[in-house]
């Protein structure tokens, strides 16, 4: 595979030049005021990232995995109840944490292509009068499927239920690529990695922590240590790690940060929203659906693409690789064979999606689709080239 060209997976995302060459730096002592004056700019950012003031952020030497996990152990005990949809393989695996954990996971199963089932977890907490369902688990971003969930909507369900349960959101391929409102949500803990929209290397697991999911802490008894957040906010308050930190990539999240508030946060999520809207209009010139069932649903960061039935999709993403050099998504656990999928967020313009869109058409006439060549980057280019105008990008500022 060409590392000249994009890569169109739904994370780790393509790294800028100036993000590659921020982490690109010396060793220096991680004790020493140099990592303070680094780290704490950080976590300032990603809590204006996620939208609160509120939040304690918290960094770990992992990926998104590590951030569920240190969300699940620092707030929850073997045996407590937590409640869960089953709609794409992330939720899955979330599931599957907690129950290795000796969590009692009580899973709404939901069909893949629908999001999180809110007023069906308004009626299972309405009908837990006695509150013994600690936490509820959404994923913002079903990165398997494509679906973004309303989470103001899983709010409005958790009060209208008067239910003290924590809510627990993966934001892993949403946060700083869609808009996220940790506060305005009354999200209790967002859990998101440093390879998604921050444009940077695996390695990273980043979580925001409210007031609230931090009074659980002192009373949770599963098992954690190296995951202990009570470690890192004692030497976090010291400007340093309780052991040694990934110096370089924090040093990457500032200066991605840096970027994505120059750029503008609405302007990041309109720049992602034209992208996969691009997308979308290219999927429907080739006569193809996505898999999130209604156009409410659609991620602006993945597009989930259903090939026709009796079709085998990977082999699209197998044949991009080898022949084209070009890197898509496979379909993952329900849906494996039945998509490809194209992932657009993070750093990610125009002219790059016109180029997967344009190998995704040649994959397709490769493998005898029934997709006409330039249909898709026709219907892209023309949408692309509206919304694109100067005027039009004046109105959405002007509006936003």
């Amino acid at each position: 595979m060409s590392t000249q060209n994009p890569i169109f997976i739904p994370g780790p995302t393509n790294i800028p030049e100036q993000l590659r060459r921020a982490v690109d730096y010396p060793s220096i002592d991680h004790r020493s005021p140099a990592f303070a004056e680094m780290y704490e700019p950080a976590l300032e950012g990603v809590g204006r990232i996620l939208k609160s003031k509120e939040a304690e952020i918290i960094l770990f030497p992992a990926t998104g995995t590590g951030a569920w996990e240190a969300a699940i152990t620092n707030t929850l005990s073997p045996g407590d109840k937590v409640l869960a949809a089953r709609y794409g393989m992330f939720s899955h695996r979330w599931i599957d944490l907690c129950q290795r954990h000796g969590l009692d996971v009580q899973v709404i199963e939901t069909p893949w292509g629908e999001g999180a089932p809110a007023e069906e977890f308004e009626r299972v907490l309405m009908a837990d009068t006695g509150h013994s369902i600690k936490a509820l688990l959404v994923c913002h971003n079903e990165t398997a499927t494509g679906v973004r969930s309303d989470i103001a909507a899983v709010r409005r369900a958790i009060d209208r239920a008067e239910h003290p349960a924590l809510l627990f959101v993966d934001g892993v391929s949403s946060i700083a690529s869609m808009d996220f409102g940790m506060d305005d949500w009354g999200v209790d803990i967002a859990v998101t990695g440093s390879q998604k929209g921050f444009m940077l290397p695996p390695g990273l697991a980043i979580l925001g922590i409210s007031p609230k999911a931090l009074e659980a802490v002192a009373t949770a008894k599963c098992a954690r240590c190296f995951f202990d957040v009570r470690d890192m906010i004692k030497t976090k308050a010291a400007g340093g790690f309780p052991y040694t930190p990934p110096v370089n990539l924090i040093r990457g999240l500032n200066v991605s940060i840096t970027m994505l508030e120059e750029e503008g946060l609405t302007d990041v999520f309109s720049r992602h929203y034209r992208i996969a809207e691009g997308v979308r209009k290219a999927v429907e010139a080739w006569n193809l659906r996505l898999c999130a069932k209604e156009p409410a649903l659609y991620s602006d960061t993945v597009s989930a693409v259903l090939v026709p039935e009796g079709f085998d999709a990977t082999r699209i993403v197998t044949h991009a690789a080898e022949k084209y050099g070009v890197a898509f998504g496979v379909g993952l656990g329900e849906v494996a064979g039945k998509l490809f999928r194209i992932g657009h967020l993070g750093s990610m313009t125009d002219v790059m999606a016109l180029s997967g869109i344009a190998t995704a058409e040649m994959v397709m006439a490769d493998l005898g689709l029934p997709v006409t060549l330039g249909s898709g980057v026709a219907a892209a280019q023309e949408y692309y080239r509206v919304t694109n105008d100067e005027q039009n990008v004046a109105m959405r500022r002007a509006a936003a």
